[in-house]
């Protein structure tokens, strides 16, 4: 964007400075000129105050309209909107089709990694992949060896959490193979920026994003039994105590799908049948916001409440899918991240497109002593933790902090990894002092049954708090709509 851009606002943005950060709305790009421009300018001319009140009108929305998260703190849970900041953040149709190319790769080579772990573990016997790393793993199924499921998609949803770099650089900050939240307030945050701010977006030419819920249940019914013509499909939710309890709720929903929990499933002879009022109906697919441990008392935790008693045989036997596949939660881990850019090179023999973190593993002597040494520099990670929980950014923290992080990192070494503090590019928020520049991600959604397709956009989390890097919501930390323009 050329400095005339900024110079030439006499609005909102005048006096709006970025600093050293690389800009979202303004970083430079032969086609961001033009679009972010005219978004600049549109976003200029309103009146601070208008905006503000527009905003706040948009956020009562979605409390109203039940969009919400739950919080638990001091043994309370706490039901929020995710804090919804009305300047979008802006991709141009070249950097999406860099974004999107990469993505595909990434869950192309988890896909394959998954595979092969499940079945044969080629590339843990040529070392690619330390095989103590893996097989040591919590998220590790045992149970999973030999089972092929349809496709070779293990991972159905993949969320891939990026950052951008001073330089301008997209790099990839983990993968969320799990249970991977947060698409719904892609949808939803568009549906209220065409409500609230229609002259915002409109004639800009921003792909759309509403057909997600009819190719997640494309997608699903592709990963049923093969031989069931008219798949049924529902979506399994531990229930209305979950944090990403609306998610469920929207999914199943957008799909016009039944959402179930694990009461309302049986299974009698090994296959999976929903409890309805007019007797068992069958269901070939389920989308399962559980995790792992959770799924199956017989199988796996014996204590489970939350699951259906032998549906892993079902499974097995191949008479209902599941996605994600059972045991996928090994190829997140923090510590096999780092070995993602060699398995891209192993099982596809090409150079990955989106750069990873350069990341320290503290299980190695290595990692460990680099950590320790410069423990002031790095951010420092638990393996096994999600949600901002248990980060250490060293940087920012005080020599209590890296005391405390030293102890754990001597006692449990194995428990984590470290990276360097990327200056993470900012994007115009909206604050009680005017626009100003706040810390982002990105976490784009793939989903993968025969191909694999990326939704345009992902959700754009922000950091509300001057100088915050942590951006998740259960840290503070609100979204925006991305824009993808075409």
């Amino acid at each position: 964007m050329p400095e005339s851009a900024l110079a030439t606002a006499a609005g909102l943005f005048a006096g709006y400075d970025p600093g050293a950060f690389y800009d979202e709305l303004l970083g430079a790009g032969d086609d961001h000129d033009d679009a972010t421009f005219r978004i600049l300018r549109r976003i200029d001319q309103i009146d601070f105050a208008t905006l503000r009140g527009r905003a706040r009108d948009a956020e009562n929305e979605l409390f109203n309209l039940g969009i919400t998260f739950l919080v638990y703190a001091q043994n309370r849970a706490i039901d929020r909107i995710l804090p919804f900041d009305v300047i979008p953040r802006v991709i141009t149709a070249t950097e999406w089709q860099h974004l999107e190319a990469g993505v595909q790769q990434r869950t192309a080579a988890l896909n394959l990694f998954l595979a092969d772990l499940y079945d044969g573990q080629k590339a843990l016997k040529d070392g690619i992949v330390p095989a103590e790393l893996v097989l040591a793993n919590s998220h590790y199924q045992p149970a999973m060896a030999g089972l092929k499921v349809p496709h070779g998609a293990y991972v159905n949803i993949l969320g891939v959490d990026l950052v951008r770099d001073d330089a301008g650089v997209f790099r990839v900050l983990e993968d969320n193979c799990r249970v991977p939240s947060g698409v719904s307030y892609v949808i939803e945050n568009r549906h209220l920026m065409q409500r609230a701010f229609s002259d915002l977006i409109d004639d800009i030419g921003v792909r759309g994003v509403d057909d997600y819920g009819g190719r997640l249940h494309t997608m699903l019914a592709e990963m049923a039994p093969p031989a069931i013509p008219d798949p049924h499909v529902a979506l399994l939710s531990p229930g209305p105590y979950n944090s990403a309890y609306f998610e469920h709720v929207f999914l199943a929903r957008e799909m016009g799908v039944p959402l179930v929990e694990g009461r309302d499933l049986v299974v009698e002879n090994d296959r999976v049948f929903m409890r309805t009022t007019d007797g068992l109906a069958p269901v070939d697919c389920l989308y399962r916001r559980i995790d792992d441990a959770f799924l199956d008392p017989r199988t796996f935790r014996p204590d489970s409440v939350l699951g259906v008693p032998g549906l892993f045989d079902a499974y097995r036997k191949g008479n209902v899918g599941l996605a994600n596949a059972v045991g996928t939660g090994v190829a997140d881990d923090k510590a096999v991240y780092t070995y993602l850019p060699r398995l891209i090179r192993y099982y596809l023999d090409q150079d990955p497109i989106l750069e990873s973190v350069p990341t320290h593993i503290c299980r190695e002597p290595e990692g460990l002593r680099y950590t320790l040494d410069h423990l002031a520099e790095l951010v420092v990670k638990p393996v096994g933790e999600a949600g901002g929980y248990g980060i250490t950014i060293g940087p920012k923290a005080t020599a209590e902090q890296l005391a405390e992080c030293r102890r754990k990192l001597l006692d449990d070494p194995g428990n984590y990894i470290s990276q360097p503090m990327i200056s993470l590019s900012v994007c115009p928020t909206v604050t009680d002092a005017g626009i100003e520049p706040r810390h982002v991600d990105l976490r784009p959604f793939a989903l993968t049954g025969r191909s694999t397709w990326v939704l345009p956009g992902g959700l754009t989390r922000v950091a509300l708090r001057r100088g915050a890097l942590v951006v998740n919501s259960s840290q503070g930390g609100g979204s925006k709509d991305t824009w993808v323009l075409s």
